[in-house]
């Protein structure tokens, strides 16, 4: 039984009032904003609200026949399209319109297939099931590839009668220009501070401020880092720091690196760029950001320089492009540490 998506806290009033507009409602939408604010489960919410038979203000009432095949996970009239490695760790069983599942033996794909939009075309020939909206829910939009890309491209060029397409992204300029301009937009804005508390405090997590600041004041993404690691800030930070304190110039970040090959690359980076941010601001003497529990960066943000804690920010930011496919990952772990712990060398009248 899978559980009945709701709307989060400080997305009720919003999506109140878009799904008022329901009647004349685009074809295809773009969900966007920052990442971590709840964005699937704002469109997940909305396909259930599209198909509701009686919608209170706009939303799913949770009651209705169409509200229980939601929460079953059954409903004839709503699909999700989204990469193999998603539905797995998502633990969806999906319905059996849907393209099949990676070939025995196969990683499951972390893109998002064009046999599963092909797998679709049977799905838009037939009615519906109330003679109501059919919803077809993707997510994240930027695991399509250019393949799969052009096939949507071609679906909402001549869209399907009384279907909607509700697209999930971070980032539109990261998607093909003409998929998007094919799109109605939808930004959602990050929640305020106290409301991203206030709602982390009710799933019970503890010390909700730090979660939230080393997530990016990103509520969703705080709650997932509460239940899935033991501290808000990771301790081979204070690992990092202490190594840049006591000997930048010669320390052995050999410890560091063989723990750090057995983290995501997308994660350790992350986590420098946070970090990095900090040292900057510490340095210009205002308050960090992201981990304002460690005191060790106000230290190391007073040492170093200006240029070179900026110089290290840009390098960090282009090795995103390389995190998900480096040629040997110890030696990229390597390397990066090298070159943060020389951007956090001690200079003359730091």
């Amino acid at each position: 039984m899978s559980r009945f998506p709701e709307f989060l806290p400080w997305q009720r009033d919003l999506a109140s009032a878009w799904l008022a507009q329901r009647d004349r409602f685009a074809h295809a939408w773009l969900i966007h904003g920052m990442a971590g604010i709840g964005k699937q489960r704002f469109a997940l919410a909305s396909a259930a609200s599209l198909l509701c038979a009686q919608p209170l203000n706009g939303l799913a009432c949770g009651q209705c026949q169409d509200c229980l095949w939601i929460a079953s996970g059954n409903h004839p009239d709503t699909r999700r399209i989204r990469p193999d490695a998603i539905a797995l760790e998502e633990d969806i069983t999906e319905a059996s319109e849907d393209a099949p599942g990676p070939a025995p033996g196969k990683n499951p794909s972390r893109e998002i297939r064009i046999e599963q939009l092909r797998a679709l075309e049977s799905w838009f020939n037939t009615a519906t099931h109330r003679g109501g909206w059919r919803v077809a829910v993707l997510y994240p939009a930027r695991a399509l590839n250019v393949v799969s890309a052009n096939a949507l491209l071609k679906v909402l060029e001549e869209p399907p009668a009384n279907t909607v397409f509700l697209l999930v992204a971070d980032a539109p300029d990261q998607l093909l220009p003409t998929l998007v301009s094919r799109c109605r937009r939808l930004p959602l804005p990050v929640p305020s501070e106290a409301a991203s508390l206030a709602w982390l405090a009710e799933q019970g997590v503890q010390n909700p401020q730090e979660w939230l600041a080393a997530a990016s004041y990103a509520p969703v993404r705080a709650h997932q880092m509460a239940t899935s690691t033991e501290q808000a800030c990771p301790d081979w930070v204070a690992d990092l720091l202490r190594l840049a304190t006591d000997s930048p110039m010669n320390a052995d970040v050999g410890t560091l690196a063989d723990q750090l090959e057995k983290v995501s690359a997308d994660v350790w980076i992350d986590t420098l760029q946070r970090l990095f941010v900090d040292l900057s601001l510490a340095r210009a003497g205002l308050p960090v950001r992201y981990y304002p529990a460690l005191r060790a960066i106000k230290g190391v943000g007073n040492q170093a320089s200006a240029a070179n804690l900026a110089q290290a920010s840009r390098w960090l930011a282009q090795q995103r492009a390389v995190a998900g496919h480096p040629l040997n990952a110890k030696l990229f772990v390597h390397s990066a540490l090298q070159r943060v712990l020389q951007a956090c060398r001690r200079v003359a009248n730091a």
